[in-house]
């Protein structure tokens, strides 16, 4: 007589299958770590390299004010180099940022996280002199006299009793600023100013 209940081979399916899935579970963990690492430190960097540009910020904010103050003092000394303040008269349009040459008469500062910026600001003229000479080429802007779709000018007031001033030439100044961190980077960054002549 046969038993009511027969016994059925094992055949061990489950245990490949399982093993499998470990090995895919474990393979995934080690990617998932990794990403997570990379995205850390991309975070890190960035944060980095935010914190540098605003220290650059510093050495742009210093060049404009000592700019803006002289602008409003004595705008004829424009016209030629003070060394003291990293200004130079002229731009040389054979210079780039990463020549030498550019950061001629330079400025350094230090800002109060103690790192050292160093500034100079350039006038966008071919020669030193006065910029309506004639041997004299300057970049400038003439004033805005475009509307909005209104009868107001740009830069003009609603008001009837103001003046109406002719628009004089802005000249161009271009203020560069850069810092070199121990980490071995290297962070530039420039703002162009207009200031009438």
């Amino acid at each position: 007589m046969k038993p009511v209940f027969a016994r059925r081979l094992q055949r061990g399916i489950a245990l490949p299958v399982m093993l499998i899935l470990l090995a895919v579970m474990l393979v995934g963990t080690v990617y998932l770590f990794k990403s997570s690492h990379s995205s850390t430190l991309t975070a890190a960097n960035l944060a980095y390299e935010s914190a540098q540009s605003k220290a650059v910020d510093f050495g742009l904010h210093t060049a404009f004010e000592w700019l803006s103050g002289q602008a409003k003092t004595d705008k004829s000394a424009l016209e030629h180099n003070i060394a003291a303040q990293g200004y130079q008269a002229t731009l040389d349009t054979s210079q780039t940022v990463r020549s030498s040459g550019f950061w001629n008469g330079s400025v350094t500062v230090t800002d109060a996280a103690g790192n050292e910026i160093e500034y100079v600001v350039h006038r966008m003229c071919a020669v030193t002199g006065a910029y309506d000479s004639g041997t004299n080429r300057c970049v400038q802007t003439s004033a805005n006299t475009s509307t909005l779709n209104n009868a107001v000018a740009l830069g003009d007031s609603l008001a009837s009793d103001t003046p109406s001033f002719a628009g004089s030439p802005q000249l161009h100044y271009v203020i560069t600023a850069r810092m070199s961190s121990a980490r071995g980077s290297n962070v530039v960054n420039q703002l162009v100013v207009m200031i009438g002549a």
